[in-house]
């Protein structure tokens, strides 16, 4: 078991009463749980994501935390919360990395591998 891990993993769902498609406006929730899957303590400190629309327009949000919060874990424990994203198209996809800071001071980053917004019936 590696001593620094933390594992993402991420469930979306389109916001269909908070979209307006007439004006390419496409709303997404995004649910993430964060697991310490690592043998020491550490707390999360900031977010880095990217965001990418189906025309290749990049958006990168950078900040402190995840919805106001800087959740220390210990081993096994963690964390989840919802957030969302607005998109000019139909599809998108979201990727990045959380920057953690574990209770021995070393820091590492966690992944967050690449997920797909879409509209339910889109892709085929």
């Amino acid at each position: 078991m590696a001593a620094y891990e933390m594992t993402v993993t991420v469930r979306t769902q389109y916001l269909e009463d908070q979209s307006d498609p007439d004006r390419s406006r496409f709303v997404f929730a995004y649910a993430v749980t964060i697991k310490n899957t690592g043998s020491v303590a550490a707390q999360l400190i900031s977010r880095h994501w990217v965001i990418t629309d189906a025309n290749d327009h990049v958006d990168q949000v950078r900040g402190l935390g995840v919805v106001g919060h800087q959740p220390l874990l210990q081993p096994g424990e963690q964390f989840e919360y919802t957030s969302g994203s607005t998109l000019t198209t139909p599809q998108g996809t979201m990727r990045g990395e959380y920057f953690c800071v574990a209770e021995d001071g070393e820091q590492f980053e966690a992944k967050i591998a690449e997920f797909v917004l879409s509209l339910p019936r889109t892709l085929h």
